[in-house]
């Protein structure tokens, strides 16, 4: 048994079932056991992949995209160039790399991360040697000044509430209890839950409806400062613009397994409803675009057949397989969407419709 499996099931056998948020929160992110505070869970030793790891011209052209809406802005300055979830810090070191020749833009800005894991915030620090780092427990802590800001796959990763439509206007909540020693899911008795009436239209009874209340709290500081300030947000996540059905899985060694058996040991996602981010936050949001779309309007193929010129063999291949993986609606550009997050009458960020 692992350690975190023994913490749980203590805990369960002592207050009953908890909520599967509770379980995932703790499942990630356990001061001691958890599987984002234990590891570095990038890359192919790790237990997946993201889009910076995959090819510079991710990060390159959301670095592009922040640098001309701070022009459109008025390039404002001092500013804070952020990143929420920032792994190894490889999408800020492009983003970086790519925006040095913009003027005034390095000048004017400073670099903060908001990142809980010391394991990675050490990674990040080797990756960013040569900049001055800030980091941060959360959103709440970043400066009072115009944010520009990229969390790409973080959201996924916030906990959420699962709860199943019941007759009339009830939902039961999925929870984690114990039966026979094993961990599984549970229904709590049916009751109303007023923060899901807007869901009512478009369920029925049996359907699964995810709700993260931390991602929502997230989207809201975000949108505040944006308001406040002025700036932009990039989210880049997997999701649609509602959630409907069971998204929740876990992850390891780049293969899907039982979210219950080895808690700590695996990462735990759930699909992004960005339609909860856009309402949460109190500021301008773009439409909702397919990140094979976003990255071809910013011009991806045009930068893949300029690196391709000074490549051949197995770089070129991989180079080519890099540029499908992020684009090709088979792999992760119609999965994965982006949008922008603005102020009141600006204009969205290029690669953005309003």
């Amino acid at each position: 048994m692992s350690p975190l499996r023994e913490v749980i099931t203590a805990r369960i056998g002592a207050e009953g079932p908890m909520p599967l948020s509770e379980y995932m929160a703790l499942c990630l992110m356990h001061p001691e056991h958890g599987y984002y505070t234990t590891r570095d869970p990038l890359g192919a030793k790790g237990d997946f992949t993201t889009a910076p790891e995959i090819s510079q011209m991710f990060g390159e052209l959301i670095g592009l995209t922040l640098a001309q809406a701070w022009l459109d802005q008025g390039a404002p300055k001092p500013f804070t160039l952020a990143e929420l979830g920032p792994g190894r810090g490889t999408l800020m070191a492009d983003i970086l790399r790519a925006t040095r020749a913009v003027p005034g833009f390095h000048a004017a800005l400073s670099v903060h991360l908001v990142e809980t894991s010391a394991t990675l915030r050490d990674v990040q620090a080797e990756t960013l040697a040569h900049w001055n780092v800030t980091w941060h427990e959360g959103v709440e802590d970043l400066p009072d000044a115009p944010l520009f800001l990229v969390a790409n796959e973080f959201f996924d990763a916030l906990p959420v509430r699962q709860v199943e439509r019941a007759e009339a206007e009830m939902w039961r909540e999925r929870s984690v209890g114990l039966q026979e020693g094993a961990l599984t899911l549970g229904l709590s008795e049916a009751s109303p839950l007023p923060a899901l009436d807007h869901r009512l239209e478009d369920s029925r009874p049996g359907d699964v409806v995810e709700f993260s209340p931390p991602a929502q709290a997230v989207a809201a500081s975000i949108g505040a400062k944006i308001k406040a300030r002025g700036g932009a947000a990039v989210i880049v996540d997997y999701g649609d613009w509602r959630s409907l059905g069971d998204t929740f899985q876990a992850l390891q060694a780049h293969e899907p397994v039982n979210p219950f058996t080895d808690p700590g040991m695996a990462d735990l996602t759930a699909h992004v409803d960005f339609e909860a981010l856009a309402l949460a936050a109190p500021c301008a949001h773009s439409r909702l675009t397919p990140q094979g779309v976003f990255l071809e309007r910013l011009g991806i193929t045009q930068r893949a057949q300029a690196l391709a010129k000074g490549m051949s063999g197995e770089a070129l291949t991989q180079h080519t397989a890099a540029h499908r993986r992020l684009t090709h609606p088979q792999e992760m550009g119609t999965l994965f969407k982006a949008m922008a997050l603005y102020p009141e009458g600006a204009a969205p960020p290029p690669g953005f419709e309003a």
